[in-house]
């Protein structure tokens, strides 16, 4: 009588730390490939919903994820390794589980959760093929597909007021400790009778998102001790929201120098906008060249503070 487990047996040995032969990885990465394409198949519904959310100009970006996503996968990827059955077992049950979460989801309307049920179904893909090592690496790739999927409209809306009343607020501040006269009225910020409108496109959110995905991608990627990279990932959204507030406050200092031209201030900011992204590069720049001064090499693979290596 054939063993419960022998569907799962071609791919293992007696030793989980074993790398796979050449053969048996080929074939690992052919199964991985069937699956995520059927599992793609089974949520094209979905995707295709969530593809309609990037010509929103606050989500034009989720184009690019899938192949920021792909590229990490492929960055971070390593020997493919034996398998316990149990953790094959285990993510079949997660894959199985997201899927009867998608089905709950599908007929309450709830796409939030449609949507994370197929990054869990991803990860259960993962442990299917390489179990637990596989996961390690390719969990985070994984995961960074959440990027691509727009806000539940009720954060959403939370949020884009928030973000769009902090920029006023702090451009308002900028622009009166430059010496302009500003007032605040809501997401208004009014400068010599001139109204401007931190609209939705200047809240900050797509910004937010965008460098915030940039962040977490360096994270994985640079050759860092974990704090450099933590703390990456904690200044992402105050840079974000200090590179929007500087893009409103040269935007207003445009605008006045150039107070009846409305073709001026049309191409003012689309600039400003474009703008953006470099400036928080360069904080990031900056960021990081202050953390490899604070945080120093011994050895090939150790982190040491910079007293403890010159101390």
């Amino acid at each position: 009588m054939a063993s419960p487990t022998h569907a799962f047996s071609s791919f293992e040995s007696e030793d989980h730390s074993d790398h796979l032969s050449h053969s048996q990885e080929q074939a690992a990465w052919i199964c991985f490939g069937v699956l995520v394409l059927l599992l793609t198949l089974g949520y094209f519904n979905m995707l295709e919903f969530t593809a309609h959310s990037w010509s929103d100009g606050l989500y034009s970006h989720g184009y690019i994820i899938p192949v920021f996503a792909a590229g990490l996968f492929w960055f971070r990827r390593k020997r493919l390794t034996a398998v316990p059955s149990i953790e094959r077992w285990i993510g079949v049950a997660i894959v199985l589980g997201c899927l009867l979460v998608r089905l709950y989801a599908s007929y309450l309307d709830m796409n939030p959760l449609d949507r994370l049920s197929y990054i869990g179904a991803l990860l259960g893909v993962c442990l299917i093929v390489g179990g637990y090592d596989m996961l390690k690496w390719a969990g985070p790739p994984v995961a960074f597909l959440v990027f691509m999927f727009p806000l539940p409209s009720k954060l959403e809306n939370t949020v884009l007021l928030k973000l769009q009343t902090l920029a006023a607020m702090w451009s308002t501040w900028t622009l009166q400790l430059l010496g302009i006269p500003a007032l605040r009225e809501g997401s208004h910020i009014i400068i010599e009778k001139l109204p401007l409108e931190v609209a939705d496109a200047c809240s900050g959110l797509r910004m937010g998102t965008i460098f915030g995905a940039m962040s977490v991608a360096l994270a994985m990627v640079i050759d860092r001790p974990w704090w450099d990279r933590l703390t990456i990932l904690v200044f992402a959204i105050p840079v974000a929201l200090a590179t929007n507030v500087i893009r409103i406050t040269l935007t207003a200092l445009l605008y006045l120098a150039f107070p009846d031209n409305d073709a001026i201030h049309h191409y003012i900011h689309n600039w400003a906008g474009l703008a953006m992204m470099p400036i928080a590069l360069g904080f990031l720049w900056i960021e990081l060249t202050l953390l490899s001064k604070l945080t120093v090499p011994i050895e090939s693979d150790d982190y040491a503070s910079f007293g403890a290596a010159h101390g």
